[in-house]
This record gives structure tokens, C-alpha cells and sequence, in this order.
């Protein structure tokens, strides 16, 4: 497995000097490689671990340092980390294997001294026991724990409490269960299930969401016949539960206001039977053409996809009995499947909330009287959630707060889904009535 460790220093190191999405720069990586498939699970797992875990990773370096850690370069920062995830968190790797190989990939770099460096950090951390740093306050052994940045820790804390802070932090490291729509406008559900079963993929029937399943085993089910033929379609359980919750009918219009990749639109018109007019929009030319792929390969001929900006009104979009405004978020719900999220400077998501009460307020006007207006983000933060709709009430009385499904609470007409309570995504959903 020594190239596939060499792999994944290698990738780690590019992302760090560049805003590439993680999981496009690997799939790249691995595409380019001559590893075996073996290998490349084994570089994929060790390079999104390592990425999940860096700021643990780097806690138990600051903490076995002399010297100021950002004296290290980048690429032996990042074999100490690989070195140190194998040791906490693959147990199949032994001891031994994680400090050799990663004395090797040190003794390629340019410093003479990097090998017995590595070697000296890593094994001395095996032999105190590999204890991680304690931390002063308990947002900072939360921090450590699940190498969460502090500012998240704190926020969550502040805003959720402490039961469910840590929630959010144990759901947010870790792997992330892959769910699907079956689509059974093609086939019924149980002939589904055995297409995927003979494409080598075990599932299992959500009992509280249409036609949702969730897969079981590794690789890639966007490589199956049942999702290539249309059967299916990977969307996590918190967006199928959003889908219902804007409860479009057979017949209905509806309004798809921030769509693409379009997952959210191929299951409101699923649920629709396929009957009556979905319009999905998004700003990009490029990925409105995701959406009509996406459609066309589902048979979804209801779904009219367009380019449009959420944050203008256009006088051509119809009134629609049912809107979806699923806006641009900061994504902290999403953080285990995206672990780069967690490493952005804060100060990026400022801007969030005005533009998302811009698209809130921009689609209401689409809404016929008695309509459903569905708000929602898949994000934890009550900045992007809860003062946005607030806010939207306040200013628009021709809306009324109308309740969820069941499943998601009693004579509610807003929630947090935090990932424990269904094993999804962290998501917001807020509905509303038009009521004049």
C-alpha cells in the first residue's frame, strides 16, 4: 500500500494550495494513478480520513512539537497526519506498518533530517499510549475529539445546547449512509431492489419515506444499471423528507427555485406520478443541464429545466400551487460527506442569510393564494434557518406557518433535522401557507 499512501500525501498536499472540491480532486487523482482498485480504496479512505480528522491530527503534532508546527512543510505535515490517522483510526493497519511506511515517504523529501523526524514523533506517540490533547475548556476537548473548529463547537453549543451540539459533532465525522429514490414510475419497488441486488448492492426500505432506500456495502451506485436505466437516484433521506413535505399532487405546477444538481426536483415529480409541470431552475447554463440529463434519464417529462436568478423576479415563471426554495447555504449539515466545509473561515457564510431571505422573498411571489411555500437549507445555523423565516413572517403577512408531516414532528411547521434522528444529513425545513 505504499503508493497508495504516496497517493494520498500527494493529494492532500494539492488541496491544501488550491479550492478544488475534495472529492473531485481525488477522483482525478485515482483516475490518473496506476493503482489497484484494492489501492485506491485504501488511498480514498486515508485520504478523506486524514482530511476528516486533520484538526485532531494536527492537536496531537502542535502537542509532541519543540518547534512551532508551521515550520513544517506542507508535505511532512501531511505524512505526520496520514502516519497519525493510521494509528488512531484504521485499525487494520498495524503500528509498525503505519511509522515504517511513513518513514519512507519522508525519506524521499528534500530535508535530510524529515525521516528520523517522522520516525521520532511517531513512535514516541505509540509509546505514551497515543493520547490525544485534553484541551482547557470542554468546546476545546469537543474541538479535538471531532476535529471540529473551535468557532463550530462554540456556535453549536450556543445555539442548539449541549445535547445536541454533540450530536451534531458525533454525526459529523465518520461515514456517511448512502440513501436512494427509487423511482417506481419505471418499476415496482421490490423489482428495484433486485436490480441492485444483482449489481452487487445489498438495500433496505425507509419505512417513513416514499420509495426510499438505503444501500448497503461499498462502491459507487451511480455505476449500476438500476441507476444508469433510471431506476433510482442517490439522495439522502433529510431532502426526500423535504419533497414531502412540500406535498406536491398529481396536476400540481411547481416551482423548483435552486435546483441543480436537480435531485429535490426528480422527487417532487416522482411523487407527482408525473403528472403536471415541475420548473427547475438554476443560475448556471451548465448545471440546468445536470437537471435535464438527470430527467431525461429518470423519464421525467414533466420537469422543465431553466436558467434563472432566485434573486430577481421574472414576470415569465408561472403562479404555482406548490414553491421549493432550497437556497444556497453554508452546509454544515453536510460536513461529514464535504469535510472542507469545516476548514472555512467563518467569516464567509456572513453574507449567507441576506441572500437567502433575497430568494425567500422572491419566490413567495410565485405562490398562488393558498399555496405552499417549503423554505429550506442543509445547514445548522439559526442565522441561515430560523431568523430567516422569522424574518419572512414578520414582513410578509400573506404567509402563514403551516405544519410539517408527522414524521417530523408534531403541529410543527419548522425543524432542525439533526443526524441522529433519522441517520441523515443536518437540514432545515420550514413551511408556509398563502393564505391571502
Amino acid at each position: 500500500m505504499g503508493n497508495a499512501r504516496k497517493t494520498a500525501v500527494r493529494l492532500l498536499t494539492r488541496l491544501e494550495n488550491n479550492s478544488s472540491y475534495s472529492n473531485i480532486l481525488l477522483d482525478d487523482g485515482l483516475k490518473r494513478s496506476d493503482l489497484s482498485p484494492q489501492e485506491k480504496k485504501f488511498a480514498a479512505a486515508l485520504f478523506y480520513g486524514t482530511l476528516e480528522r486533520k484538526l485532531t491530527l494536527d492537536a496531537v503534532i502542535s502537542a509532541r512539537l519543540t518547534k512551532p508546527s508551521d515550520r513544517l512543510s506542507e508535505e511532512i505535515r501531511n505524512i505526520l497526519r496520514t502516519g497519525i490517522y493510521q494509528l488512531l483510526y484504521m485499525d487494520s493497519v498495524p503500528d509498525s506498518a503505519a511509522v515504517d511506511e511513513s518513514v519512507k515517504l519522508a525519506k524521499k523529501n528534500r530535508n535530510p533530517s524529515a525521516a528520523g523526524f517522522v520516525n521520532g514523533l511517531l513512535r514516541g506517540f505509540i509509546r505514551d499510549g497515543k493520547p490525544l490533547p485534553e484541551g482547557k475548556t470542554k468546546a476545546q476537548k469537543l474541538s479535538i475529539d471531532y476535529s471540529c473548529p473551535l468557532w463550530l463547537v462554540e456556535k453549536w453549543l450556543s445555539e442548539y445546547g449541549e445535547n445536541t451540539a454533540v450530536s451534531l459533532l458525533r454525526t459529523s465525522v465518520g461515514q456517511a449512509p448512502v440513501t436512494v429514490k427509487a423511482n417506481t414510475l419505471k418499476m415496482p419497488l421490490e423489482d428495484i431492489m433486485s436490480v441492485l441486488n444483482a449489481d452487487g448492492f445489498g438495500c433496505e426500505k425507509i419505512s417513513f419515506a416514499a420509495d426510499c432506500l438505503k444501500i448497503c456495502g461499498s462502491g459507487s451506485v451511480d455505476q449500476t444499471a438500476a441507476y444508469k436505466s433510471g431506476l433510482i437516484h442517490v439522495q439522502d433521506i433529510s431532502s426526500q423528507l423535504c419533497c414531502m413535505a412540500l406535498g406536491a399532487m398529481p396536476g400540481d405546477t411547481v416551482l423548483d427555485i435552486c435546483a441543480a444538481p436537480g435531485g429535490k426536483t426528480f422527487t417532487v415529480a416522482e411523487l407527482m406520478q408525473n403528472k403536471g409541470e415541475v420548473y427547475s431552475f438554476d443560475l448556471h447554463e451548465n448545471r440546468v443541464k445536470l437537471i435535464r440529463n438527470g430527467a431525461e434519464r429518470l423519464g421525467l417529462s414533466i420537469v422543465k429545466a431553466q436558467t434563472n436568478d432566485g434573486k430577481k423576479f421574472n414576470e415569465n415563471i408561472p403562479c404555482a400551487d406548490k414553491v421549493l426554495c432550497d437556497v444556497p447555504c453554508s452546509g454544515l449539515g453536510v460536513i461529514r460527506r464535504k469535510p472542507e466545509i469545516k476548514y472555512k473561515n467563518p467569516d464567509d457564510f456572513a453574507g449567507l442569510p441576506k441572500v437567502q431571505y433575497e430568494i425567500l422573498e422572491m419566490s413567495s411571489g410565485y405562490v398562488k393564494p393558498m399555496g405552499t411555500l417549503v423554505y429550506s437549507t442543509c445547514t445548522c445555523s439559526r442565522a441561515e434557518n430560523e431568523e430567516v423565516v422569522d424574518k419572512f413572517l414578520e414582513n410578509h403577512p400573506e404567509f402563514e406557518s403551516s405544519p410539517l408531516p408527522e414524521i417530523l414532528g408534531d403541529n410543527i411547521s419548522r425543524v432542525t433535522i439533526t443526524p441522529e434522528k433519522f441517520d441523515s444529513d443536518g437540514f432545515f425545513i420550514a413551511k408556509f401557507l398563502r393564505v391571502r
